[in-house]
């Protein structure tokens, strides 16, 4: 099992479970405890676990939002798809607006060739977007504004004026949850309002969502579902959420 699988396996098991030891660990990667310890500290310092003696503890007990840490390791699969789906829904020369969070960074390593402007709203996505060392990259335009611990994202009104100072061919917005009801949510009334601000500067919305986010909590709205053009997800809504999504003229694009 490489590296990427152990810490996807360790994220999952800390999912369910308050504390986990080495020795549980080793039995189900097949890892020495050496290696074991050493993805245990290295998943420590990215805020998906709390180190502890013996083993680690879940950062979720207390019902907390998972952390960034946390959440790139989950649905890996599935962002890959929806990834490469919204790639192809880009063409050249676009200006992008691209929201922040583990979905957007994985968009943004797929669109690091691209001969796009993008406005990424994370330093993971301003990474991703450079990381090619070779052939074409993206022009970067930056917000500016506070920058959120962990997260690394951008937020607070610097960043919604500059956002809305520009106007884009496309934003490309990852909510933390989705419904027909109330449409794209948000964990905070910060990231809401910059999420806002994205999707109302520019003339057409791409939603990417894997199909853990359909009907999850969230307690702030960023807009309505009549505002997005198109949804890029792994999972197919129900024949009813087909329907009402087609009544709003939403295009649903199944990864």
């Amino acid at each position: 099992m490489g590296t990427p699988d152990r810490h996807r396996l360790i994220g999952e098991l800390l999912r369910k479970r308050e504390e986990v030891s080495v020795d549980e660990l080793v039995a189900a990667t097949g890892a020495s405890g050496a290696t074991v310890r050493r993805d245990l500290e290295i998943l420590a310092a990215n805020g998906v676990l709390k180190r502890v003696h013996g083993g680690a503890r879940s950062l979720l007990a207390r019902g907390d939002n998972p952390g960034y840490g946390q959440r790139e390791l989950e649905d890996h699969e599935a962002k890959l798809k929806i990834a490469a789906a919204v790639d192809t829904l880009l063409k050249d020369r676009e200006h992008v607006w691209l929201d922040s969070g583990s979905t957007a960074t994985e968009i943004a390593r797929r669109l690091s060739q691209r001969d796009l402007t993008v406005m990424p709203m994370s330093l993971h996505g301003v990474e991703a977007l450079t990381h090619a060392k070779e052939g074409r990259r993206p022009q970067l335009i930056l917000p500016g504004g506070s920058l959120i611990p962990g997260e690394r994202s951008f937020r607070g009104p610097m960043t919604e004026a500059n956002i809305r100072s520009l106007r884009f061919d496309t934003a490309v917005v990852t909510p933390c949850a989705l419904n027909l009801k109330d449409g794209l949510l948000a964990h905070d009334l910060d990231d809401a309002a910059v999420k806002r601000a994205g999707l109302e500067s520019a003339s057409r919305v791409i939603v990417a969502s894997s199909g853990s986010k359909w009907n999850a909590s969230a307690v702030a709205l960023v807009a309505a579902m009549e505002t997005v053009d198109v949804i890029v997800t792994d999972l197919k809504p129900s024949s009813e959420d087909l329907a009402r999504l087609d009544k709003l003229s939403v295009e649903v694009v199944i990864a």
